[in-house]
């Protein structure tokens, strides 16, 4: 089976695709990944649970964390806005003027669609 020529017929892609999920050292050695993770998960937790203060000290951390992320994103959005303002600056008057007014029709497109798929 191994040996077969490859051809591009639905069936034998179909064929192929089948016997390459059922591999069983695969499924083995995923379901033992799984198993392995879920018993680490199982422990950390009751160890967490054990001691409050460890487990207030990894909750404030990962609030911190999410924190600075966000400082980090919108420090990022600063940056970006900086460069792109000089960029423009840099441009001819008539040039910088067309670009502007296509970059604010985008702008507004984008925020319209995203205001359309959170409704």
């Amino acid at each position: 089976m191994a040996d077969e020529p490859a051809t591009d017929e639905p069936l034998d892609m179909l064929l192929k695709s089948t016997r390459d999920l059922l591999r069983p050292e695969q499924l083995v050695r995923e379901a033992t990944r799984d198993i392995v993770k879920d018993e680490i998960r199982r422990h950390l937790e009751k160890t967490l649970h054990e001691d409050p203060q460890l487990e207030q000290d990894l909750r404030t951390a990962v609030r911190d964390l999410l924190a600075a992320r966000a400082t980090e994103y919108a420090a990022l959005v600063r940056v970006g806005t900086a460069a792109a303002r000089l960029g423009l600056h840099a441009l001819p008057p008539d040039v910088r003027q067309e670009l502007t007014k296509e970059i604010v029709d985008l702008i507004s497109k984008e925020l319209g669609q995203i205001v359309e798929r959170s409704l």
